[in-house]
């Protein structure tokens, strides 16, 4: 196990390994993000990021195919977008759309390009592509009024009533994701390409207080999974076969000791791990029956 000490001034909000496991980035309360380098059990500090005015809630690894390069999200409303070459890093583009903190974002799957989408306490989310040449356009529309807390993407599906065709006669995915927002709600979005923007596919009510976050397993399965959590001490699996309605079940019958203020899946997808005010990070998977069963508790 790796443990850094004394790695911020502040709390920590986010930590997120990169695609190879070898780079560990970190952001702070106090508006730095730090980048280490990972090999074995020993860690090294390569870089502290500076351009924020206020607490990096988020960071995040885009896929290794467009570049080292990480977004980070703030209270101060921006999103800036880092990138190394050669050894050094620089700020190469600054999203600054959102009125209010952007509370979440989250990169695209890499088939899709590289797309980021932001969500902000203005109500509001943001997709933005960025590219080589030109500047970045983004889609911005009101999600959640009250504001919106997380947003996930889709894996890319196979359903055949989501695949678009484009202009040149060939079948393209449907891109879709899901937010969570401070009017208890959890939605289900997907692109409509006549609008060029996304539109609400499913509004899932369950909760009874804000859904603080909100996870789509990356599992291409028989079935699709999004797991949220809440204010109201509880997680909600919403599961969808095919086409099918969203069908909601209690991750517990109990509510958990504080409010949930993470899910996040395993990378296979099978295994859900929460994080609550308890400081607890509880594991769970799902049996035979389709119940959900603790698979864990990590403490510290």
């Amino acid at each position: 196990m790796v443990a850094i000490r004394n790695a911020h001034n502040d709390l920590i909000h986010d930590a997120v390994l990169d695609y190879y496991g070898k780079r560990l980035a970190t952001c702070s309360s106090d508006k730095t993000i730090k980048i280490f380098e990972i090999d074995g059990e020993n860690q090294k500090l390569i870089e502290t990021l500076r351009g924020h005015e206020g607490p990096v809630w988020q960071v995040a690894w885009a896929h290794p195919k467009f570049g080292v390069i990480l977004a980070s999200a703030s209270y101060d409303g921006k999103v800036i977008i880092w990138r190394e070459e050669n050894g050094s890093w620089s700020n190469i583009a600054q999203h600054s759309v959102h009125q209010a903190s952007v509370n979440s974002i989250s990169w695209a799957p890499q088939e899709y390009g590289a797309l980021l989408l932001c969500a902000s306490s203005d109500g509001r989310v943001s997709v933005v592509e960025f590219k080589d040449e030109g500047k970045p356009s983004p889609i911005v529309f009101t999600a959640h009024a009250a504001g919106v807390n997380s947003a996930s993407w889709a894996p890319p599906t196979v359903s055949r009533s989501l695949v678009q065709t484009n202009v040149a006669g060939q079948s393209q995915e449907t891109k879709r994701f899901v937010s969570g927002g401070s009017d208890n709600l959890v939605k289900v979005w997907k692109f409509d390409a006549e609008s060029n923007s996304y539109i609400v596919e499913s509004e899932l009510q369950g909760h009874e207080d804000w859904v603080r976050d909100v996870a789509w397993s990356p599992s291409v399965l028989s079935k699709s999974y999004i797991a949220s959590a809440s204010q109201d001490r509880t997680v909600i699996i919403w599961t969808q076969e095919g086409d099918g309605p969203w069908k909601k079940k209690l991750l517990r019958d109990e509510k958990f000791p504080d409010v949930v203020w993470r899910v996040s899946w395993s990378l296979s997808g099978n295994v859900l791990a929460v994080s609550g005010g308890d400081n607890k990070v509880t594991l769970w998977k799902e049996n035979l029956k389709g119940e959900w069963e603790s698979a864990g508790v990590v403490e510290e």
